[in-house]
Parts: C-alpha cells; sequence; structure tokens
C-alpha cells in the first residue's frame, strides 16, 4: 500500500512515515521544506532501511501534486503539510489561511482527480477553542477557537465535512491532536524548528542543550494549579501510532471519522520545566512574561472514542517525553 504523506519531512511526518514504513506501508512524501530538513530523509532510512520517494514541492501547487499522483498508485493521503504556530498565526494570519486552508483545498482537488477518496487530516485541538469544561470530547463544541491557526483548522474542517455531505464515497478522518512532543527512542529523529521554537518542548530542550540563555513563560495566572498554562501532552509515537491506527481501521471506510489524539491527563508549563530538568540534569533558567494572545488555561482530552474504535491508546508518560526529547537534543545539539 502507497500512501503520500504531505509534510512528511517535518517533526510528527517523519515520524510517522517512521511507523509506516515499519508497517509495510509505503509513504510517498511531498514537502516544500519551509519548516522541515532534506537531512531527515537519511534518517528515516538509516531507522528502517527503506528511503522514502521523495518530492520537492508545495501543496499550493496543483500541477505538482497531479505529477505526483500520475507517478504513483497512491491508496490514501496523510496530509501533515501546514504552519503550525498558534503565536506566529496571530502575526500572520493571511500566510496561515493561505497555506493551511487553501492548500487543503488544492490536494483535495489533485486527490479527486486521481481518484483517491482516503483522507486522514491533522487537525488540533484548538478547534475547541477555550473550552467550558474538560476533558475535551469529540462533541464537544468547535468553532469558538481563539487564533488564526486554530480558525484554519477549523475551516478545514469544515470544508472537508462538506466534501463528505456531498460525495458520501469518501473517508476523511479529522485527528486532533493536543500537543505532540518527544522523539524517537534512538535519538536520531526529533523536533528542529527553524529559528525560534514556538513550541514549549523545543525552547526548553534548547535551553537545557545551551542554545538559547533563558525560558520564557507566557503567563503564571491562568486559574490553574501553579498558574501556568495546562495542556495534554502527547508523545509524538504514540501519535504516529495514532495515524496508522486510523488509516487500518476507517481509512477505506466511507465515513467522517472524528477522533482526539492525547493522554488524557494535563500538566503545566512548570511541570514540563521540571520534567526536563530532572531527564537532563540540566537547570532550566526561565523568566515569566505576559500572556500570549491567543492562548488559553487549560484544555485536554477525553480520549475513550479512540480507544474504543480505533484500538489506540497513548502509552508513554510525561517523563519518557522529557527523555526522548533530551536524547535527541544531546546528540544533535545544533539540530539536524
Amino acid at each position: 500500500m502507497k500512501v503520500l504523506v504531505t509534510g512528511g519531512m517535518g517533526y510528527i511526518g517523519s515520524h510517522t512515515c517512521v511507523q509506516l514504513a515499519e508497517a509495510a506501508i509505503t509513504p510517498v512524501i511531498v514537502d516544500n521544506l519551509s519548516n522541515a530538513k532534506a537531512e531527515v530523509l537519511a534518517r528515516i532510512e538509516a531507522l528502517t532501511g527503506i528511503q522514502p520517494d521523495f518530492h520537492l514541492g508545495d501543496i499550493r501547487d496543483e500541477t505538482f501534486l497531479d505529477s505526483v499522483f500520475a507517478v504513483h498508485d497512491i491508496q490514501a493521503v496523510i496530509h501533515f503539510a501546514g504552519l503550525k504556530a498558534v503565536g506566529e498565526s496571530v502575526v500572520k494570519p493571511l500566510e496561515y489561511y493561505d497555506n493551511n486552508v487553501n492548500g487543503t483545498l488544492v490536494l483535495v482537488r489533485s486527490m479527486r482527480k486521481a481518484g483517491v477518496k482516503s483522507l486522514v487530516f491533522s487537525s488540533s485541538a484548538t478547534v475547541y477553542g477555550d473550552p467550558d469544561s474538560v476533558p475535551i470530547t469529540e462533541y464537544s463544541p468547535t468553532g469558538a477557537t481563539t487564533n488564526p491557526y486554530g480558525r484554519s483548522k477549523y475551516m478545514v474542517e469544515q470544508c472537508l465535512s462538506d466534501l463528505y455531505a456531498a460525495e458520501n464515497d469518501w473517508s476523511i478522518t479529522l485527528l486532533r491532536y493536543f500537543n505532540p512532543v518527544g522523539a524517537h527512542a534512538s535519538g536520531t529523529m526529533g523536533e528542529d524548528p527553524q529559528g525560534i521554537p514556538n513550541n514549549l518542548m523545543p525552547f526548553i530542550a534548547q535551553v537545557a542543550v545551551g542554545r538559547r540563555d533563558h525560558l520564557s513563560i507566557f503567563g503564571n495566572d491562568y486559574p490553574t494549579p501553579d498558574g501556568t498554562g495546562v495542556r495534554d501532552y502527547i508523545h509524538v509515537m504514540d501519535l504516529a501510532d495514532g495515524h496508522l491506527a486510523a488509516l487500518r481501521v476507517v481509512g477505506q471506510q466511507p465515513g467522517l471519522h472524528i477522533y482526539n489524539l492525547g493522554t488524557g491527563k494535563g500538566s503545566s508549563v512548570l511541570e514540563m520545566v521540571e520534567a526536563f530538568r530532572l531527564a537532563s540534569q540540566q537547570p532550566i533558567p526561565y523568566e515569566i512574561c505576559p500572556r500570549r494572545p491567543g492562548d488559553i488555561a487549560e484544555c485536554w482530552a477525553d480520549t475513550g472514542k479512540a480507544e474504543r474504535e480505533l484500538g489506540w491508546k497513548a502509552t508513554r508518560t510525561v517523563a519518557q517525553m522529557a527523555a526522548d526529547t533530551w536524547h535527541w537534543q544531546s546528540q544533535n545539539p545544533q539540530g539536524y
């Protein structure tokens, strides 16, 4: 089975490609390398013994996508490609709508021309906005998102839902991630953001390894146990396994399938800092800064639906997330 993986050289996409290859599913990667490195391809091959076919290009280029479908017998698409930083989206909203919404529409048009109607979409828990209560289920209200990144994911979900309503021979799976962290246990693959990290764990890791002086914690006056934001952090390998489960269980079943992918537990920023300090045995200096626009106090998942229907459950702990991140960062202090 061949699966097109858009954004397959990125953080989550590359780890998913490893899991696909190890499950005897052939990944075909499309990526424009705007937030990824070409070196990732060699790392995937080193881990799996297989070098996936890689096509350098942008999902907004329909002619390019058509050419990829023309040369590969693709049975399904896992769609990761897109911009993903909440704070950056507030500053660059048009870029987020163009990449995330327009890019998905171009991809789906190309899929339809190629007769490929199985799509697993990388969505986000940000579609729930600032939740009235936690844990969040798949039936919790969506749409009241607090930032352009979340709105772009919500818009894509609406576009894909409308597509399924009009053409119900599609299998469309929306995977709502919570907060991916961690790295491959080998230490050879991990999160390597270009420029200043927008997410918590890679920033902590870069402080620990000496690339940055200190961590900025945005807000310590939230209504949470220690005043810092609480999130559901999920190990990237658990997340990759969730994609594989979705592809196998519902990827060929017509329908609109929606699942939360998280651990069902919340951890605060300060708890994550302490977990990383223990894993790395390095000091993690930090300073408290004002809240960022668009951030919410807390969110974590109810993962029961994925457990029941996909037979999937996150198993890796926060301590393991921190240890694997440190293993990656300490072996690759400058990234890829």
